[in-house]
């Protein structure tokens, strides 16, 4: 139990931060791939953009559309 919402409260930490800087279309991009690989990443500071970058050759193609539009 305690699991679960320790990782709801990542994931609602992850979508305020890009909520934040992105658009609903790029939040869905990333979404999913930003809670498997960067769930235990806090929020801010771009540490989740640099934790899907690191991971580029396993996120989405969407998503990583998004990072290449942010530079990354």
């Amino acid at each position: 139990m305690l699991r679960i919402l320790v990782l709801s409260a990542v994931i609602c930490a992850a979508a305020m931060t890009f909520a934040a800087a992105q658009t609903a279309e790029q939040r869905a991009a990333c979404g999913g791939d930003a809670k498997k690989f960067c769930a235990g990443i806090m929020p801010g500071g771009g540490r989740l953009l640099d934790c899907l970058a690191k991971h580029k050759d396993s996120i989405s193609q969407a998503c990583r559309k998004v990072l290449a539009q942010q530079g990354r």
